[in-house]
């Protein structure tokens, strides 16, 4: 038997995964801006969703702060 989701309305993040955060924002941003904007090293040395996904994961700091990058970047039209 299937567990029902719990509602989060007041989240926006609920039910959005990190993988289509990092496309959604790597469409909009080139690595060097984002690295720019979040000050991480798998954004700046050899950069690729798989290794910064691995990063993520595992680094709840970093992880806070592209999240908060793309809340900010869905609120407002890009550069």
């Amino acid at each position: 038997m299937e567990k029902p989701e719990k509602e989060q309305p007041n989240n926006p993040l609920h039910g959005v995964k990190l993988q289509d955060i990092l496309e959604y924002l790597t469409s909009k941003y080139s690595w060097e801006d984002l690295a720019g904007q979040v000050n991480i090293n798998c954004f700046k040395k050899d950069p690729s969703i798989k290794s910064s996904l691995k990063f993520l994961r595992k680094t709840p700091w970093a992880r806070k702060k592209v999240e908060y990058l793309y809340l900010q970047s869905i609120k407002r039209p890009c550069r």
